[in-house]
């Protein structure tokens, strides 16, 4: 839905973090970015590890994740002292979910919807469902049960994955087309995945991607804590070390895979991912440093409307208009960028107007007091 609010600091709610705001921020910009780079010849630092591996695009979603369940603490626990009712928080959580859900599906099939093909899953489908599970694991589940059940996931995931053979395949084989994740995909959706053969968004390895989730949960329990700044960020770095070093050590056998979401993928990204929100929540919150951050709060504050809007405008860029072999994007890299730039060069130039359109547009939402909240 469209909500107005008045723009002035007076209207920020106290407990508010601005260093969720600008987290989210840099990692939506981050992520119209690296989704946006045009042309033959990408600008490497855009690119995802082909397979086994990581680049700094990989840490993009999971890093969003992480502050999808952040902010849940905040947002249930703040209806929670205000008196809300068991009843309407679970109206709100399945309502939110399923129109992020929709939206995500809506944009996969944009312009065109063709039904019997569409992609069902997708990156906002898969925000909704963790979001969901994660809203109601924290509604009903402590900080122990939490780490029981991000222990559970990861642990089983990893067995499944290396001890259960899909047909065709052996044990353990961790390709593309014959790993389990895929495999279950194919089975469930046919037709409605990303490639043929894989979704990187599926519905199985969706499960490592709900601890993601609930990490964030408990840093976001643990910001909302009592506890002195100084405990603050110190406990996010240190948890944020052990999570690297522990995905560092799985992925000598489970191998770091943002396309499987593997388990050592988790422990690493959202290990690296607290430390940048432990520096994100210094930097702005404890130390006021944030004439920097003021572009990624306004990004932050509108992300579904940004993702919405990159989304459209990058298949509007590449349709061929009037029938014809025309695309914008084809005139921009062919006749603006690829004359005067090298090849790495003019993909990123092309991912930063992306960028730079969709601030203009969440910049004027801004100015405007109007948020897209799901």
């Amino acid at each position: 839905m469209i909500d107005a609010t008045a723009t002035s600091s007076e209207s920020v709610a106290p407990k508010r973090l601005e260093s969720l705001d600008v987290f989210r921020g840099l990692t939506i910009a981050a992520m119209i970015l690296v989704n946006n780079g045009a042309g033959p010849g990408t600008y490497p630092p855009l690119l995802h590890a082909p397979w086994d591996g990581w680049t700094l695009t990989d840490l993009v979603f999971p890093f969003f994740l992480l502050i999808v369940g952040v902010a849940i603490p905040f947002s249930l626990g703040k209806r929670r002292e205000t008196g809300s009712g068991l009843f309407g928080l679970l109206l709100r959580i399945v309502r939110r979910s399923v129109v992020i859900f929709a939206i995500g599906l809506a944009l996969n099939g944009f312009p065109e919807y063709h039904l019997a093909t569409i992609r069902i899953p997708g990156v906002l489908q898969r925000i909704a469902v963790c979001y969901l599970l994660a809203s109601l694991i924290d509604l009903v589940g402590g900080t122990w049960f939490k780490v029981g059940l991000i222990v559970v996931l990861l642990v089983g995931y990893c067995d499944a994955m290396i001890f259960v053979a899909t047909p065709g395949y052996v044990a353990g084989d961790l390709s593309r087309a014959g790993n389990l994740a895929a495999w279950v995909d194919r089975v469930v959706l046919g037709g409605h995945l990303y490639k043929a053969d894989y979704d990187p968004e599926g519905l199985f390895s969706t499960l490592p991607a709900l601890a993601t989730a609930l990490i964030g949960v408990l840093a976001g329990h643990w910001l909302r804590s009592g506890r002195s700044a100084f405990e603050k960020v110190g406990g996010l770095f240190v948890a944020g070390w052990f999570g690297v070093v522990l995905g560092w050590i799985w992925g000598g056998w489970f191998p770091i895979n943002k396309a499987l979401w593997t388990s050592s993928f988790v422990l690493l990204t959202a290990g690296l991912g607290l430390q940048l929100l432990a520096v994100c929540y210094w930097l702005v919150d404890l130390k006021g440093r944030n004439g920097w951050s003021r572009p990624f709060q306004i990004f932050g504050t509108n992300a579904i409307a940004a993702y919405v809007f990159a989304a459209i405008l990058a298949r509007l860029m590449s349709w061929p208009w009037g029938g014809a072999k025309f695309t914008a994007n084809g005139w921009l890299m062919g006749r603006v960028l690829n004359p005067s730039l090298s090849p790495g060069n003019a993909s990123l130039a092309h991912a930063m107007i992306f960028v730079a359109i969709c601030f203009g547009c969440v910049a004027l939402m801004h100015r405007k007091g109007i948020y897209l909240k799901a």
